[in-house]
């Protein structure tokens, strides 16, 4: 019993940290957020041509259960350069860097920070140019 007692204590007290482990998982709240997503690039050529001979593979197999089945199969290689377009008319514009609504909702916030400076006694910002300084920050 002497000897029992010290080292059933001890077990007892090293248990704590794992007590609270209990019920941890992968979906539980107190688990951090996994990092964002990287913003989008412009794909190199490398990228380019991998993506297509991917696209290829894919509409080549479409193309032989077709067959397979006796039903009219597509035209690989329109399809793939449909796709290749469909997918190029999706990417975001560079040119235009921001949509509308964001610049609209860029405006509002500089309309009311220039309320708010007016009301300190202080000179008014230049509405469009301050709001296309804060988009170009944000690229």
């Amino acid at each position: 019993m002497l000897v029992v007692t010290p080292i059933a204590t001890a077990l007892f007290a090293g248990s704590w940290g794992l007590i609270d482990e209990i019920g941890k998982g992968g979906l539980t709240l107190e688990d951090p957020l996994p990092p964002p997503p990287a913003p989008s690039r412009p794909m190199t050529a490398m990228a380019k041509a991998e993506q297509k001979a991917e696209i290829r593979q894919m509409v080549q197999a479409r193309h032989d259960r077709q067959v397979a089945r006796g039903e009219t199969p597509v035209e690989v290689d329109v399809e793939v350069e449909r796709l290749l377009a469909m997918g190029a008319e999706m990417e975001p514009d560079p040119s235009s860097e921001h949509d509308d609504l964001l610049r609209e909702e860029v405006r509002q916030l500089v309309v009311a920070r220039n309320d708010r400076r007016m009301k300190h006694g202080e000179a008014p910002l230049d509405v469009e140019s301050e709001v296309d300084r804060q988009l170009k920050d944000l690229a």
